[in-house]
């Protein structure tokens, strides 16, 4: 059974649009827009079903057939309902590999090989590459630009906005026994092994909190480098991204990670200011 007969049909506009980044992508021209919006729906429809609470055989065979229908798409054969992904595919030279690094991240959530408490640094860092800075190497051919200075803005930058997911969304991953704290740092820091719960209820989990926020910290500023050395057009649309979520960072971090924490959101007037920003450079 292919994915276009089990899964209902949403445009990719549609699903584009719940995203916070909707204004940015809306900005770029056409066809940079449309493939935008073709990787975000990829991005939310496998994301959705890692997260909407399906038993984990059915997530897992979910998967399978969106491999199944990529691998169908770079032969040529691409699902009627993957049209448009397929012709955002040819146009802009998008890496199969980096798709299925993609679905290979939300199988880590699925089967629980992070997130449950037993994540190490290196087990971290792998899922933040294939969730966040795979989706920025699907980008960066988008955006324009060359394939190195790409694939070093999508390290950087993916890492940088998945940290600050993380350390931004401690209690709601908690409320679903979801914890991403590295577990050297929490054994470290004389946490008890528990549930995701109580570990983030524990006054100590601020210091592995610093030491996480500490590494997206570096993680931004590389990618700034990089920003900032790229020409305007082409910077303009990661750079809203990597400025909005700097800004989050930044109030997650003048909060603090000492329970109770106040949760955090980018406001829309604070977007529009940030666009215009990045527009006016």
């Amino acid at each position: 059974m292919t994915l276009a007969a089990a899964e209902p049909v949403e445009p990719a506009q549609t699903r584009a649009s719940k995203s916070s980044f909707y204004l940015a992508m809306r900005l770029m021209p056409p066809a940079q827009r449309q493939a935008m919006f073709e990787i975000y729906s990829f991005c939310r429809a496998v994301d959705d079903i890692a997260d909407d609470g399906f038993a984990q055989d059915v997530a897992l065979a979910r998967l399978d057939r969106w491999r199944a229908d990529l691998a169908a798409l770079y032969a040529g054969r691409a699902p009627a309902r993957l049209a448009d992904l397929a012709k955002a595919v040819a146009r802009f030279g998008m890496d199969a590999a980096d798709f299925l690094a993609v679905i290979d991240g939300m199988e880590m959530d699925v089967r629980r090989t992070v997130g449950a408490g037993e994540t190490d640094w290196a087990t971290l860092d792998l899922y933040c590459d294939r969730v966040a800075s795979a989706v920025g190497r699907l980008s960066a051919p988008v955006f324009g630009m060359a394939h190195d200075e790409g694939v070093a803005l999508a390290h950087h930058l993916g890492r940088a906005l998945q940290l600050t997911n993380i350390l931004r969304d401690l209690d709601e991953d908690a409320g679903i026994e979801r914890l991403y704290l590295p577990n050297e740092a929490l054994r470290a820091a004389g946490i008890p092994e528990g549930g995701a719960r109580a570990v983030v209820d524990d006054p100590r989990v601020e210091q592995v909190c610093w030491l996480v926020s500490e590494k997206a910290r570096v993680h931004f500023a590389q990618a700034r480098k990089i920003l900032d050395r790229t020409p305007s057009r082409v910077a303009r649309t990661p750079r809203i991204m990597g400025d909005a979520y700097g800004y989050i960072f930044q109030r997650v971090t003048a909060r603090g990670f000492r329970p109770p924490r106040a949760p955090l959101k980018l406001g829309k007037l604070k977007l529009l200011m940030i666009v215009a920003r990045c527009f006016l450079r």
